[in-house]
């Protein structure tokens, strides 16, 4: 019953299920990540701001190609009757997992071999913030939204 609840059914909720986790995840992740790396002041926080709709569209693309492959990395992992907090946590494990490795990359905005250079210093970071954020913050946040559209679309429904 959560799965068919919380989760999204059709391309339109599935849309707005992502909106909902890309925006809180780039707002909150990619400030933290810098910030942890060039230092906690207001400058730093408000070079972010300027780069994040480039790093939202990247996300979203992101999320598309690395979808299928954590799916199918999940599929490996949990079986088809493990519990519902089971699949969504291995789900955002997964998916943290394939993103951060290439955000870690790609955020860096420099084309130097600095980025991968220092990958193994600064992915287990920014693995830890995206992590902690998707399964605390972005993802309850966001099949709760499901959640709620999906008890108006029965109430109407029913009515």
């Amino acid at each position: 019953m959560e799965f068919y609840m919380k989760l999204p059914r059709n391309k339109k909720e599935f849309a707005l299920f992502m909106a909902v986790i890309s925006i809180l995840s780039v707002n909150i992740i990619a400030p933290l990540i810098t910030c942890f790396e060039f230092g906690f002041h207001l400058h730093v926080w408000a070079d972010v701001l300027k780069v994040i709709p480039f790093l939202w569209l990247s996300v979203i693309a992101l999320v598309l190609i690395t979808y299928k492959p954590a799916e199918w990395l999940t599929s490996k992992i949990v079986a088809e009757g493990d519990s519902f907090c089971s699949h969504i946590t291995i789900n955002i494990l997964c998916t943290v997992f394939l993103m951060s490795i290439f955000l870690t990359v790609i955020g860096s905005r420099q084309i130097s071999w600095e980025p991968i250079l220092l990958f193994f210093y600064k992915w287990p970071r920014n693995f830890a913030i995206s992590f902690a954020v998707e399964a605390i913050i972005a993802q309850p946040i966001a099949r709760a939204v499901i959640l709620k559209l999906h008890q108006i679309e029965e109430i109407r429904r029913k009515s």
